[in-house]
């Protein structure tokens, strides 16, 4: 670990807990500041070009995760 961050494992465990909350929410203000990867944007592409050519093969959010629940109450 860098030493220059060693004292954090001082703090509590509610205390880290709440450091790494705020350090994911400054993260996630300036998140479309990170660029994508080339073989992020080109994955993006196929999927889209993949929906436009059958978008029946799509499913919503909620019957994803209704499959993902039955899957997992076995």
């Amino acid at each position: 670990m860098n030493q220059e961050f060693a004292g954090l494992l001082n703090l509590t465990l509610p205390e880290r807990i709440q450091l790494v909350e705020d350090l994911w929410d400054s993260i996630a203000a300036e998140a479309e500041s990170l660029p994508l990867p080339d073989w992020q944007v080109q994955e993006l592409a196929r999927r889209e070009a993949e929906y436009a050519r059958n978008p029946n093969l799509a499913s919503t959010w909620e019957d994803a995760k209704q499959r993902i629940l039955a899957r997992h109450a076995r």
